[in-house]
């Protein structure tokens, strides 16, 4: 005989989803190409520890099937539209992933980034962007080291003492190349999927996705609160406590709750550098070849206009800089 509570969920979930809602593939639990009553014993299975572990359970876009695809339909069912985080940990080192719900932005130079602007953010487009998830900060030294078994960064004590053991700053002084070598490792003990976020998934994020109150700066109007930038470090002597990178989460998140998306260091993207054109796009991923890679938000060096949402700056692949590191896309 069947349980009452599960009858109601039935019930509720079918109300919530809509048994014709076939749009919504990421409701496909059973994976029959459709969102039914089958989907929703599928995952009251999945909540018994009776479903085996398919692809077609991944509600969360995370690469597996596990608990957090169960509370993600819960969320859903319950209208729960906030932010999802999600905490992994290797080799005793956790990191936190942001869920972004998808949607369509401006990309480039809006209104509020004024005269600070240059030519390579022009001309605007619209942007649609599928749900994903980035890093609440960026990889740290302590995640790199952990991960790799080494710590490539300029700013630690085995450099300068002066700066200390401090790892949970940014790792830096890492290439494009070797961030991929760095996820293949991650992905390989997470079992994820982990990658860099595009260029356009980036500066969504940054500017607070469809959370955005369309500031400037990655959370406020005001660089101070959410940056680390050559106006905000403790020491702009080189060598000295104080110089370069800073501790990641020590300042103010922006609406998606990340942290430093404007300052402490610049931020590879999946993307080859390129001109923007004006037409509506879905899900770009950036010219299909060049000789830079973008990357993305200012960092400790650097002035106030390097930081903003939409400014653009991008090195070979091959180069590494004591400001250049990285954030995870999932």
């Amino acid at each position: 005989m069947k349980k009452p509570y599960l009858k109601l969920l039935a019930l509720v979930a079918c109300l919530l989803l809509g048994l014709s809602a076939t749009a919504q593939v990421q409701g496909d639990i059973n994976g029959d190409n459709k969102v039914d009553i089958a989907d929703v014993n599928a995952v009251i299975n999945m909540m018994l520890g009776k479903a085996a572990q398919t692809a077609a359970g991944d509600i969360n876009g995370d690469g597996s099937v596990d608990i957090a695809d169960v509370n993600a339909v819960i969320n859903i069912m319950l209208g729960k539209t906030n932010q999802e985080v999600q905490t992994f940990t290797v080799n005793g080192v956790s990191f936190k992933m942001v869920a972004v719900e998808g949607g369509t932005f401006t990309m480039g130079a809006t209104a509020e980034q004024s005269g600070d602007a240059f030519d390579d953010e022009n001309p605007t487009h619209q942007v649609t962007l599928s749900g994903f998830s980035i890093g609440q900060t960026e990889v740290t030294q302590e995640l790199w080291q952990a991960v790799m078994g080494s710590n490539p960064s300029y700013f630690q004590a085995s450099t300068n003492s002066n700066y200390g053991d401090n790892l949970k700053r940014p790792v830096e002084t890492v290439s494009w190349d070797d961030c991929h070598t760095f996820i293949a490792k991650l992905n390989q003990l997470t079992g994820k999927n982990f990658r860099l976020p595009t260029e356009a998934e980036w500066e969504y994020a940054a500017r607070g996705g469809n959370k955005s109150q369309g500031y400037k700066y990655a959370g406020s109007n005001t660089l101070d609160d959410v940056a680390w930038y050559s106006g905000t470090i403790p020491s702009t002597i080189s060598g000295t406590a104080g110089y370069g990178t800073q501790t990641v989460a020590t300042k103010a998140p922006n609406e998606l709750g990340l942290y430093d998306m404007s300052g402490n260091v610049y931020e590879w993207c999946q993307d080859w550098y390129g001109w923007y054109n004006s037409d509506t796009q879905t899900n770009p991923t950036g010219p299909n070849s060049g000789s830079e890679r973008v990357c993305r938000g200012g960092s400790c060096y650097y002035y106030s206009w390097h930081c903003r949402v939409s400014y653009r700056s991008y090195e070979e692949p091959t180069n590494k800089n004591g400001d250049l590191g990285l954030r995870l896309a999932l």
